[in-house]
């Protein structure tokens, strides 16, 4: 175990390897975003297309930091802003495991069907070249076996590389940086 930490503590200081993992998690996070949208036919709400640009950010922020590595301030900084965009997106995501569980209304436009493709004024083609968003309030998928959704992964996704980012920001800050 004390070879893991060991082995952890040295990562930390690296920024190449804490870049890279931001950006390979960003990417993949995205990813599977998509992929669930194509194969599993699930429709993102509009919190859920908000929650993606933090990851956007992160692996904007990580690619900056791997390109400047070697320049003192720069990884530093790239490492708060990237904890900042996964601190922001796991506030969404906070915000939207609310709204899903019903703890309050969402007050984000767009986050409900509008009542008039509901109702019918319009005929079934306007209703096709209008539709929606999924609602915000309604859990598309949800794990089998915790029940957890994917705004839930989402924030301990974002919590985790929100202490990652920091951690390797203050190490950066104390380290001699060098590629």
């Amino acid at each position: 175990m004390k070879k893991i930490l060991c082995f952890l503590y040295k990562c930390l200081q690296c920024p190449l390897a804490v870049f890279s993992f931001i950006l390979v998690t960003s990417i993949t996070a995205l990813s599977a975003a998509l992929l669930s949208e194509i194969f599993l036919g699930l429709e993102p709400c509009e919190l859920c297309i908000h929650q993606r640009w933090g990851f956007f950010w992160a692996a904007t922020f990580a690619v900056i930091g791997l390109i400047f590595k070697a320049r003192k301030p720069i990884p530093s900084i790239m490492a708060v802003l990237s904890g900042l965009s996964f601190l922001i997106t796991g506030g969404i995501a906070v915000y939207h495991t609310g709204v899903e569980q019903k703890w309050w209304i969402s007050a984000v436009e767009g986050c409900s069907v509008p009542s008039s493709f509901i109702d019918g004024d319009q005929n079934w083609i306007d209703n096709i070249m209008s539709a929606p968003s999924a609602p915000c309030d309604i859990i598309p998928w949800q794990d089998p076996i915790i029940g957890l959704s994917m705004a839930n992964y989402n924030i301990l996704l974002c919590a985790g590389m929100f202490v990652i980012c920091m951690t390797a920001a203050l190490r950066f800050k104390k380290a001699n940086i060098s590629p």
